[in-house]
């Protein structure tokens, strides 16, 4: 198919099509679409002696034609035309920021002699994430090599336009260094620091070092409304601030031990602790939790590292204080898979690590309040997946053995909630487990 126009303006508005009779034109349409070849952004055009021409991607070939002919409407007949000045579909009329981009990278190319296709459509975002005047990009597009031969430079200068932002950034897979630190490179703009307000709280990061989730959302407008009046936490995963912000700003805490080995996450967390007016209520333990010197401070503590936090269990069990417990916070991210779910400890392990639950307090798991709070729990957590509560006995079994082993001596815990986060990928939930630990009484 000769694409070569006769000047700059039809080269820049005609659109390749596809004539053919009307009454084979939804069976052709059909079939374009499918074959992703259907151009979306403009309007079938009438052509003298009742004839339409179906604007198409211009990737359209011999092969196609005669699919169209032989099998979609036999004895049909077709061919290529080209529509001057199209008219734009109604779906590109109502120009959503997705396809404003489509039209403007299309126009762009076009202006350079470049035909558009369904390989560079499909090449295009479905997902950003905008911060302010950046925006970040998602990592399965602009991989065409079509698109570094035009020059990137303008290309970047093309989508920010476009999308009404000043900065570019493209997200990569998350590096596997135990920090989380994203591979995100810098498109268009001298730096990556951007501003997010969340629930009244002030986050500031650099997204080129740093993560930021907008699906732990839930969780932190959680962590705001508990009562921390006069209470000291540990966030043993500060990141750059995700709940102990939210802690500090809403809910009232005394004090926060936040613990964070990522430089990048922590020089972001105080930013945000300046940014916010808590830095003076707040102590950054840089460097790796296992190692913290730190123990008997904390009322509250939080563990919030997916896929799990579980190596910091020990250290959670070390800060709680050792007069009266507190309550641990605790992510992890739990597989719904049927047959394959985490194993509940066996009998014989349950009384290894319990031996201090006589078979009256097994029974009735009275604590404070009897047997009607006892029964509110149940309730609660019949409402959750299976998994999530074999998982929560497991891990509650397993951090009482902690604390036992720490201590010399029996803790009783007890499992207050368990909250959904989001899932995180197919049959896999992210969850906060909330686990009550609190020393034994003394029998005198």
């Amino acid at each position: 198919m000769d694409m070569d126009m006769d000047g700059e303006d039809e080269k820049s508005e005609a659109v390749a099509a596809i004539a053919t009779e009307r009454r084979h034109a939804e069976k052709y349409r059909a079939y374009l679409k499918q074959k992703e070849l259907l151009d979306s952004l403009h309007r079938v055009e009438e052509l003298p002696g009742g004839a339409v021409a179906l604007p198409v991607l211009g990737n359209l070939g011999e092969m196609h034609l005669q699919e169209l002919r032989e099998r979609v409407a036999p004895g049909s007949t077709c061919m290529l035309t080209r529509i001057q000045a199209p008219l734009p579909s109604r779906k590109a009329r109502a120009c959503t920021p997705g396809l404003k981009l489509c039209q403007d990278l299309r126009h762009w190319l076009q202006s350079r002699g470049r035909a558009w296709s369904a390989e560079l459509q499909a090449d295009l975002p479905r997902t950003w994430q905008r911060h302010g005047d950046l925006l970040l990009l998602s990592e399965d597009c602009f991989q065409a090599q079509a698109w570094a031969d035009l020059g990137l430079p303008e290309l970047w200068d093309t989508v920010a336009a476009a999308l009404g932002v000043q900065r570019l950034a493209k997200r990569g897979r998350v590096a596997p260094d135990g920090a989380r630190t994203p591979t995100v490179t810098l498109l268009r703009g001298d730096h990556g620091w951007v501003q997010h307000v969340d629930n009244g709280i002030r986050y500031t990061f650099d997204v080129t070092r740093c993560m930021f989730s907008f699906g732990n959302i839930t969780e932190k407008l959680r962590m705001a409304s508990l009562s921390c009046a006069g209470q000291v936490l540990v966030d043993l995963y500060a990141g750059i601030g995700y709940f102990t912000l939210p802690c500090l700003v809403h809910a009232g805490a005394a004090f926060v031990h936040a613990c964070e080995w990522n430089p990048h996450a922590e020089a972001a967390l105080r930013r945000n602790l300046e940014l916010n007016g808590v830095a003076d209520r707040c102590q950054i333990h840089f460097g790796d939790n296992r190692q913290l010197e730190l123990s008997d401070v904390a009322d509250r503590v939080i563990l919030g590292l997916i896929p799990s936090s579980e190596e910091g269990w020990p250290v959670a069990c070390q800060v709680l204080r050792q007069d009266t417990g507190g309550v641990l916070h605790i992510h992890q991210n739990v597989e719904s898979f049927p047959g394959n779910t985490p194993q509940l400890p066996g009998k014989d392990e349950t009384e290894k690590v319990q031996p201090w639950l006589s078979s009256r307090e097994t029974a009735t798991n009275q604590w404070e309040n009897g047997d009607s709070r006892d029964s509110r729990r149940k309730m609660r957590l019949a409402a959750t997946k299976p998994e999530w509560q074999r998982w929560a006995q497991l891990a509650e079994t397993r951090i009482a053995g902690f604390l036992q082993q720490l201590h010399g001596k029996p803790w009783r815990t007890r499992i207050l909630h368990i909250q959904p986060v989001k899932s995180y990928a197919p049959h896999v939930d992210h969850i906060v487990l909330d686990l009550e630990c609190r020393p034994c009484p003394l029998v005198g």
